[in-house]
C-alpha cells in the first residue's frame, strides 16, 4: 500500500511540475545575469524578482523557446518585485492561491532555471509564514527548500500547482518567496485593477445551523453605469462566491479580481431575496482609487 501511495504522489508531483513549467520564464538582463518569473495573466504581464530586472526592458524566454523584449513595467526594490509586459497573449499564466490560507507543514514546490536548467523543480515544506531576521518587517513565505542562481523570480506552488509566492533568496538556510498576496497588492499599487463598483459589509450568511454559517459580503451600494450595475447586482443582494465556490475568508473576493484579466468576466455567486443566483460581470480596469468609501463597507 506504500508503494502505491508513494508512486501515486510521485506521479502527481510530476504533473504539477509539467504544468508550473509551461508558466515558468527565463528573465535575462545582459550584464546583470537572469532568473525566472512567472506568467501572472494570459496578456502577457509577467512577474519576477527587482533584482533579476534591473533595467528598463529585459529579455524573456518562454517555455517553448520564444523569446520576446520585455518592457519593465513597474519595480519595488523593498519587497524585491517587478512587473513585465510582453507583446503577445494567449500565455499559459499560472493559477495564483491565496497565500493567507497557507499552513506550516504543506508542501511546496519551487520551479526556475538554476545554474542554465530550463523549468527544475525543488521540493520541500512550508516553514513559516513570518518575517525573517534581518530581513525587516515583511512577511515571507519561508520554506525548507533548496533555490540557486536562476530560481530568483520563478514560482513557488502548491502541491496542485498554485502559486504561494515567487522566490525572492536563501536566508538562513531557508528559502523566501514572496506571497502571492504580496505580489497582489504590489500589482494594485501600480494604478490599475478589475473593479466591480461595489461597497459591501462582511456578514454571515446561515446555512442550515449557525456553525455552517457561510462567509457573505451584503451590498450596501452599486456605483452607476460600473460593472457590478450593468450586470444587474442590486444594493442588498448578498455576494457568497465566485464560480461556484464559496467565500473562505474576507480577501476571497479580492483574490479572485486579482487573478482575472483586467477586463475579463467574473461569475458572481450571490443570494437575493433567498435565492442562489449567478451573474456574469464584465469587468473593465481602472485607476485605483485611495481611501475607502463612506460608510461601514469595503469598495471593489
Amino acid at each position: 500500500m506504500a508503494m502505491v501511495y508513494n508512486t501515486q504522489l510521485a506521479d502527481d508531483l510530476a504533473a504539477t511540475a509539467e504544468r508550473v513549467r509551461g508558466s515558468t520564464v527565463h528573465v535575462r538582463n545582459g550584464q546583470h545575469g537572469g532568473g525566472a518569473g512567472v506568467i501572472w495573466r494570459p496578456d502577457g504581464l509577467i512577474i519576477t524578482n527587482a533584482h533579476v530586472a534591473r533595467g528598463t526592458t529585459a529579455e524573456v524566454e518562454l517555455f517553448d523557446g520564444r523569446t520576446f523584449e520585455a518592457q519593465v513595467t513597474s519595480r519595488d526594490p523593498q519587497r524585491d518585485l517587478a512587473a513585465l509586459t510582453i507583446g503577445t497573449d494567449g500565455l499559459p499564466a499560472a493559477p495564483i492561491a491565496d497565500s493567507d490560507a497557507l499552513r506550516v507543514g504543506q508542501v511546496a514546490v519551487a520551479v526556475g532555471n538554476p545554474l542554465g536548467l530550463s523549468g527544475a523543480l525543488t521540493l520541500g515544506i512550508i516553514h513559516a509564514i513570518a518575517p525573517a531576521e534581518g530581513r525587516g518587517r515583511q512577511t515571507w513565505v519561508q520554506a525548507d527548500i533548496r533555490l540557486a542562481p536562476g530560481n530568483s523570480g520563478g514560482p513557488l506552488v502548491d502541491a496542485s500547482g498554485a502559486v504561494i509566492g515567487i522566490n525572492s533568496m536563501i536566508a538562513g538556510g531557508l528559502g523566501l518567496a514572496v506571497p502571492s498576496n504580496a505580489v497582489g497588492n504590489f500589482l494594485l499599487a501600480q494604478g490599475e485593477r478589475p473593479r466591480l463598483g461595489l461597497t459591501m459589509q462582511p456578514v454571515l450568511v446561515p446555512v442550515g445551523t449557525r456553525r455552517d454559517a457561510h462567509r457573505g459580503l451584503l451590498v450596501l451600494e452599486v456605483a452607476p453605469d460600473s460593472a457590478a450595475d450593468r450586470a444587474g447586482v442590486f444594493v442588498g443582494d448578498i455576494l457568497v462566491g465566485v464560480g461556484g465556490q464559496h467565500f473562505n475568508g474576507p480577501r476571497d473576493l479580492d483574490t479572485a479580481l486579482r487573478s482575472i484579466d483586467p477586463n475579463g468576466t467574473l461569475f458572481v455567486d450571490l443570494l437575493r431575496g433567498g435565492k442562489l443566483q449567478s451573474f456574469p460581470v464584465v469587468l473593465s480596469a481602472q485607476k485605483q482609487r485611495s481611501g475607502t468609501p463612506e460608510g461601514a463597507g469595503a469598495a471593489a
